[in-house]
């Protein structure tokens, strides 16, 4: 009789979650509560946020377009209105020209502190999401001095204004209100993200991905800017 010892039966190799296609791949990333769409929850969450923050802002810009064409009113002059006097010379849309340089270089200072993380270099990449931070701080200050010109030196109000158009203020202060919210929510994440960066709570599991996250945010919050800018301040 033979004794020999059969060899265990080897178990099936199941395919990683990553590489099932088709209906079963959807299921196995929702249901691990770890990736969707092969992409982490945290990013793609992010990105289902700012799909539905692009269409409240393009609601309110697509509503402004719609007033300014619409109204019989003459609009005010965004040169003249958003002119500062320097120098004994009336200069048009100085203070939006630093505005929009200021949140621009933001972008930069953030896409740098994403290739740190991403090195691991916590030290570097904390010390860029300040530097942006500090930009978006900048950037706040000179919108509320912006805001307190038109209110205490123009008489700009929500319901009216002396220059022009009624609708001019209500549509100036709820686009660019609400964008300075997201600015000023967008700074303290990034001063959470940088403490938490220095403290070295990453360090560990090696995952600085959050740092690319809150880049998504702050990418998004910038190019807004820029459709602000064009639309309001140029048109």
């Amino acid at each position: 009789m033979n004794t020999a010892a059969v060899p265990p039966i080897a178990p099936p190799i199941l395919a990683p979650a990553a590489t099932v296609s088709g209906w079963r791949g959807l299921i196995a990333d929702w249901s691990s509560d770890r990736e969707a769409f092969h992409v982490s929850w945290g990013k793609a969450m992010m990105w289902i946020f700012l799909l539905s923050d692009t269409f409240i802002f393009s609601c309110f810009l697509t509503g402004y377009m719609t007033v300014r064409v619409s109204t019989t009113v003459p609009w005010p002059n965004p040169s003249e209105v958003f002119g500062l006097h320097v120098g004994g010379a009336d200069v048009p849309l100085l203070l939006i020209a630093i505005m929009t340089f200021v949140l621009i270089s933001s972008s930069g200072t953030m896409a740098m502190a994403v290739n740190f993380a991403y090195r691991r270099d916590r030290a570097n990449a904390a010390a860029l999401i300040l530097v942006t931070a500090m930009f978006g701080e900048m950037f706040v200050g000179m919108q509320a001095f912006e805001w307190s010109k038109l209110i205490m030196q123009e008489g700009v109000r929500p319901w009216g204004n002396p220059m022009g158009a009624a609708q001019f203020g209500s549509a100036f202060f709820m686009i660019t209100g609400f964008h300075g919210l997201h600015v000023s929510c967008g700074v303290v994440y990034l001063l959470t993200v940088a403490f938490k960066l220095i403290r070295g709570d990453y360090e560990q599991s090696g995952n600085y991905q959050i740092v690319e996250i809150a880049g998504l945010y702050w990418h998004f919050v910038d190019l807004v800017w820029v459709f602000i800018f064009a639309l309001f301040y140029l048109w």
